[in-house]
Formats: structure tokens, C-alpha cells, sequence
């Protein structure tokens, strides 16, 4: 049964699809079946499978949201050099959270879409949108556990008590089993007393919930959504690649 992972955070820029999409090529790596979902109209994580135009897939996350008769089936794609299969997005998805407003059970809707999934991968990753929305609940709704990706630099810190209420309050009236996996320090940059000192006062403030290490900076990262390739592909022996590959091994590890 696989267990199901949201990358989330509400503010944009803080390397959640980076995080999505290395984090499943990591797990891939380590012969982990993996399904990644696109959940932000802005289809980040979409581009980075190597879709050049979004706009012209027909069948996508929002058809997956709001047609009944749409199965998970009818939408997953494979990407073969990540090992990982994907389900896409495109600024359809835009349009989701409005018709889903008036559903019943409205916030349970991608967990229940995704059951047949559950049996057939180790894990699901799913790439939330920068906000709090309908979407970002149905995404927690359908989870496990949560990984905040948090940028080492002072704003980054702001907001994050305003995430880690809405998870609590998931956890407390729609799904009691989830949890935070761990806080990632992303864009870190080690040669700056900056980044050192939002790194030292996350660790602080949030203890054990941090991973006990970070995502370095890099350009590599801006690069290999141009490839369509992962970190891991595109630069396997960077620092970056490493900060994945040791993540992955996190999360397997806390799943044991």
C-alpha cells in the first residue's frame, strides 16, 4: 500500500516541485515504484517530466477533480528515463477549486481517486500549489505524512506557523493519521552567514522535525527542468543530487 506524500508550503519559490520531482526520482532510484502528482495550474512539475506544452495534454489532474467517470488510469503518464509514472497538470486546474465547492465531501475527493492507485506504487508524492487552498486540503486529506520544503532565508520562516495550524487542523476533523514527515532546508547557501543563521534558527525553533541536512543551492536545479531530467540525471554526482538521495533514504527509512 503506498504511502502518499504532500511537498507543501503556501509560499511559492521554496523548491516544492524541485523537491517533487527529486524526491521521486530518488525514491525511483532506489527501485521504489513512484507516482508523482501535479496539483498547481502552474504544472511545474509537469514541464520538468519534459512536457513542453501542458496546455495541449486532454486528460489532467482536473479531469481526475471533477468528471466522475475519470479514473486514475485515464490520466497517469510514464516517464521513462526517471522511472517514474506522473499524473499532469495545466492551467485547467485553475478552474477545479470552484467546481468542486458545491461537492459533497468535497475535500475528500482526490483521496478517494487515488485508492486504486494506493495498491499499485510504494509511494505517491504530490505537488501542492503555493497557497492554502481547497486544493492544498485535498492533497493533505489524501496524505500520510507532509514534507515542507523551507527556504533559508528569514521571510521563509514566515507563514510556516499558519501551515502547521491547517495541518493540525486536517489531522483533527479530516485525517487523524496525518503527520509532518520533516521540515527540508532548501536553497541553502553554506557560504553565507545568512543562510547559516534562518538554518540554525529553524533548527531551533522546530527540533527534530528539521532533516539533519539541506538542500544546497544550485544552478544545476534552474538547468534540469530545461533537460526534462531530474538533479539526479542531469548533475548524479552534485550536491544537490546528494541532498535528494539522502532525503529519499529519510523517508524510506521512516517508513519501516
Amino acid at each position: 500500500m503506498a504511502r502518499t506524500i504532500s511537498i507543501a508550503n503556501q509560499k511559492g519559490g521554496v523548491g516544492k516541485t524541485t523537491t517533487a520531482v527529486n524526491l521521486g526520482a530518488a525514491l525511483a532510484e532506489a527501485e521504489q515504484r513512484v507516482l508523482l502528482i501535479d496539483l498547481d495550474a502552474q504544472a511545474h512539475l509537469t514541464i520538468n517530466m519534459g512536457v513542453k506544452t501542458p496546455d495541449d495534454i486532454h486528460q489532467t489532474i482536473y479531469h481526475l477533480l471533477v468528471d466522475p467517470e475519470t479514473t486514475i488510469n485515464d490520466v497517469v503518464q510514464v516517464n521513462e528515463s526517471m522511472g517514474v509514472h506522473y499524473v499532469p497538470a495545466n492551467i485547467e486546474l485553475a478552474g477545479a477549486e470552484g467546481q468542486l465547492f458545491n461537492e459533497i465531501g468535497r475535500e475528500g475527493v482526490l483521496k478517494e481517486k487515488l485508492l486504486p492507485a494506493r495498491r499499485r506504487y510504494d509511494f505517491i508524492v504530490i505537488d501542492c500549489p503555493p497557497s492554502l487552498s481547497l486544493l492544498t486540503i485535498n492533497a493533505f486529506v489524501a496524505s500520510d505524512e507532509v514534507i515542507i520544503p523551507l527556504q533559508c532565508e528569514y521571510f521563509g520562516m514566515k507563514g510556516m506557523q499558519q501551515l502547521l495550524n491547517t495541518i493540525d487542523r486536517v489531522r483533527a476533523k479530516l485525517n487523524p493519521q496525518l503527520r509532518v514527515d520533516g521540515i527540508l532546508p532548501t536553497i541553502f547557501k553554506g557560504r553565507t552567514l545568512h543562510s547559516q543563521e534562518v538554518l540554525g534558527l529553524v533548527r531551533e525553533h522546530f527540533g527534530d522535525a528539521v532533516y539533519p541536512f539541506a538542500i544546497k543551492d544550485s544552478i544545476r536545479f534552474a538547468e534540469s527542468p530545461l533537460a526534462g531530467a531530474s538533479i539526479l540525471q542531469y548533475a548524479g554526482t552534485s550536491d544537490g543530487a546528494k541532498g535528494y538521495r539522502e532525503l529519499a533514504q529519510a523517508v524510506i527509512g521512516n517508513h519501516k
